[in-house]
């Protein structure tokens, strides 16, 4: 805007007037523009500001059952119990009543930790093999052993091999675990081979089969904590993952 030299002083005036006025409506357009950046939300990532590096929202949590077989065992299993105390984690051991004897404190501390205890037969028996009668007392002998203990008696079994009959649900009235994945770590004992097959077949509800009584296996099993909880995977004993 130009001035005449017949406006004078009051001419001058009037241009800063509208100077300021631009200047404010310039500033209060800009500011509307970043204030609306900062809170814009694209596939669920929230920008806190222009040019500032996005946060996530929180990942829904998936929930799956870490369980073991055949303990407990008396270098393996102290192993992975310290493991799991440090990453706040509970799983679910399956014993076996022949690998009792001499280990007690560890399934002390088992139950100490929170961890929960099931029972997985006498001597790693087929029960349905066998005559109805040592089947329940495979079962029966390794719960007496195990309430000894801890002074409960386990609810829920796994029978090896997954093997179970109607007939035995009827004369131990426990609650049968089986499971969903299972990276055959008894078999492999490769650490790394246990962790790509788990990690490429778990998903929010599994029950992972894996044994305390390999080193392969504790490392895998703490390695897979470690990468899936990055993966949004909570980690519950199988009572909490039945109950939901």
């Amino acid at each position: 805007m130009i001035i005449g030299r017949g406006a004078g002083r009051s001419g001058r005036i009037t241009l800063t007037i509208w100077g300021i006025i631009g200047l404010l409506l310039a500033v209060d357009f800009y500011g509307v523009k970043t204030g609306a950046s900062r809170q814009q939300s694209v596939k669920g990532t929230v920008y806190t500001s222009v040019g500032e590096t996005a946060h996530q929202r929180p990942v829904e949590k998936k929930t799956v059952a870490l369980t073991f077989d055949d303990g407990p065992h008396p270098i393996y299993t102290p192993r992975l119990l310290e493991g799991l105390k440090e990453r706040g984690v509970h799983v679910t051991f399956f014993l076996i009543g022949q690998n009792i004897d001499g280990n007690e404190d560890i399934i002390l501390r088992m139950k100490e930790d929170g961890h929960l205890i099931g029972n997985h037969s006498q001597n790693h028996m087929q029960l349905t093999k066998e005559q109805t009668k040592e089947a329940c007392d495979q079962i029966n002998r390794t719960n007496d052993q195990i309430k000894n203990i801890t002074g409960q008696i386990p609810e829920y079994v796994r029978p090896p091999f997954g093997s179970w009959s109607e007939e035995l649900e009827c004369l131990v009235p426990m609650k049968v675990v089986l499971w969903s994945v299972d990276p055959l770590d008894w078999k492999t004992q490769n650490k790394d081979r246990i962790v790509r097959h788990i990690v490429n077949h778990v998903e929010d509800g599994s029950i992972i089969l894996l044994h305390d009584v390999y080193d392969a296996s504790v490392e895998a099993a703490l390695e897979v904590i470690d990468t899936l909880s990055l993966e949004g995977y909570n980690f519950v004993t199988v009572d909490e993952l039945l109950i939901e």
